[in-house]
């Protein structure tokens, strides 16, 4: 199949100002927790919220590792590498960049060894970047920024480089992922950097289309207890767009290791074909519990005529999405082992999900626990114009249009065939308020339950959602750790019980934090024994970032290590046990 590149889509938060289609009136389920009112609308108005502008300023590296200042206590047995990703640089000469999303990836290392913490940070040398610094401007087209033609060219060359189809970026601004024991920077375009995860040094760049027939892979890939490693991506061909599911296998014990990126056995186990040819469907995650994956087909639309005359009619390429909620949400059910796609089709309403919380199975039905958003016709434009705005009514009334998202709980029947019966609420779990009845051969609309009270919209919803990943991924769990949006970035820290739907906060005025990441103590008897990482930036003071360090259990502070320097908000982050 020949496979069409697509540039980058969307990072990781909110997608940017998509096109406003009449919402589709949709069937209601009083059995479900759904609102009425939006989920932006049910969160408190906010007035008076201070700017970021300072957030949202190019970095400095500091590649050789430098001390910081500790209080507190960081435990001992703490011993690995904290690594953040995200945008850090943005211009180039004269040259501004649009949007949030298409700064420089900026690297960070916060290595923790014996109670003492050291920083340092690289630029990704990608090409993008290289380009761009050798001629002093923006040369590579990113999500919100579309180069502009050479000026030393005539009038007739810079005419025709209109109609060149743009390569990808291979800015990789979004994440860190590890396939076969190597880590690599992330974005949703074909390409990735591989990384050395001690000295951040860029290594080779590594196209996805060079090993499976895919055009991009997400950012969030999953994991297996064998050492595989499960991502997404996309092929567009002759026979239409299709959502491709990959599976890279555990690295080969007895192999001797060489240092190069290997994807080697890299096999693509199930294709998806979109509902809608022309109108496939954006993603940024995906679901994966033991022995099941699930694509959820959600009504944000890229349109694939529009994509192809983007670079023509001089736009960005955040143009060509749009909110069309007539298209409702299907999930797409495969099974991990085999790729078999289950012939049901679980349907819901429509709805916008950035990031997966977890997914487990339990006596034939399969709970998945999301972020979810319902008011995608108002998602707001992260327009660095925007996110720097001086506090006052404009910011305020940017932040209070965005979506809010929540955590959702939707339960799938896994045993369902001719034989179910029709309009019945087939979820039998002990409390559980999720729906799921058969409408007809072949379907089943779900209802979600909300997991979460009243409590948690004070603190403007949430997203980066995290788990005690190692353990408890794709298995019953109760804890979660995320940010909470009471401002554009997070300004909380949230640790959300899903059994009891109580939250633990950390939150202090002026200070942001990065997406939390858990790392288990040693001798961990229960899921939420070690501590929560995360960085914290704060637009008040110069130099005043810190990496904070929690008790999960408590959800109180251990210590923290104040270093130096400036960090531009980030996107996601892991922790890296080998240090």
């Amino acid at each position: 199949m020949r496979v069409q590149r697509f540039p980058k889509l969307v990072y990781f938060l909110c997608p940017s100002r998509v096109e406003s289609r009449e919402l589709a009136v949709m069937s209601t389920n009083t059995e479900s927790q759904t609102h009425s009112l939006p989920s932006r609308e049910r969160c408190p108005q906010a007035s008076g919220l201070e700017s970021v502008a300072p957030l949202l300023h190019s970095g400095e590296e500091t590649p050789d590792p430098i001390p910081t200042t500790t209080m507190g206590i960081i435990p001992a047995w703490i011993n690995g590498s904290f690594l953040r990703n995200g945008p850090g640089k943005f211009e180039f000469g004269e040259d501004r960049y649009n949007h949030w999303f298409d700064g420089m990836a900026l690297m960070h290392r916060f290595h923790i060894c014996e109670g003492s913490v050291t920083y340092s940070s690289r630029f990704l040398r990608s090409d993008s970047y290289n380009l761009n610094s050798e001629r002093n401007r923006i040369v590579v087209s990113e999500f919100g920024t579309v180069a502009m033609p050479d000026p030393c060219k005539n009038f007739f060359a810079r005419f025709l480089s209109r109609f060149q189809i743009p390569q990808p970026t291979d800015n990789a601004n979004v994440n860190f992922v590890k396939y076969k024991g190597d880590y690599y920077v992330s974005t949703e375009t074909n390409f990735m950097r591989r990384v050395n995860p001690q000295t951040l040094e860029t290594k080779e760049k590594v196209d996805w289309s060079q090993y499976v027939a895919v055009n991009s892979a997400t950012a969030h890939p999953h994991y297996d207890r064998e050492g595989a490693t499960y991502n997404m991506g996309n092929s567009y061909g002759r026979d239409g767009f299709f959502y491709t599911i990959i599976r890279i296998p555990p690295a080969e014990e007895a192999a001797a290791k060489e240092d190069s990126a290997d994807l080697s056995g890299a096999e693509v186990i199930c294709s998806i074909p979109a509902a809608e040819s022309r109108k496939p469907s954006y993603y940024h995650s995906f679901v994966m519990s033991e022995n099941y994956i699930v694509f959820v087909e959600q009504p944000i639309k890229l349109n694939v005529l529009k994509f192809m005359l983007y670079k023509i009619m001089g736009e960005s390429f955040q143009k060509i999405l749009s909110w069309e909620p007539q298209y409702g949400t299907v999930f797409h059910l495969v099974d991990r082992h085999t790729g078999q796609e289950s012939k049901v089709k679980y349907r819901t309403a429509p709805m916008f999900t950035l990031h997966q919380i977890n997914a487990y199975e339990d006596n034939g039905f399969l709970v998945m626990d999301m972020c979810c958003g319902d008011d995608g016709a108002v998602i707001g434009d992260f327009t660095l114009e925007n996110l720097r705005q001086e506090s006052g009514d404009d910011l305020d009334k940017f932040y209070n249009s965005l979506c809010r998202n929540l955590p959702r709980r939707y339960v799938l029947p896994l045993n369902v065939d001719e034989q179910t019966p029709l309009d019945q609420n087939l979820v039998m779990l002990p409390n559980c308020k999720a729906t799921a009845k058969r409408t007809n051969s072949g379907e089943v609309y779900m209802t979600h339950e909300e997991l979460h009270n009243e409590e948690l919209l004070q603190y403007g919803g949430l997203e980066f959602p995290q788990i005690n990943y190692d353990t408890y991924n794709g298995r019953p769990y109760r804890y979660f750790y995320a940010c909470g949006f009471g401002h554009v970035f997070a300004d909380s820290l949230l640790k959300m019980d899903v059994h009891t739907k109580e939250l633990k906060v950390w939150r202090y005025p002026g200070l942001f934090p990065s997406e939390p990441v858990f790392v288990a103590s040693p001798d961990a008897a229960e899921e939420d024994d070690g501590v929560v990482l995360s960085v914290i930036i704060t637009p008040r003071k110069e130099k005043s970032t810190f990496l904070l360090v929690l008790d999960a259990k408590t959800f109180t502070e251990l210590g923290r290590a104040e270093v130096p320097v400036n960090i531009p908000c980030g996107t996601h982050g892991v922790f890296n046990e080998t240090g």
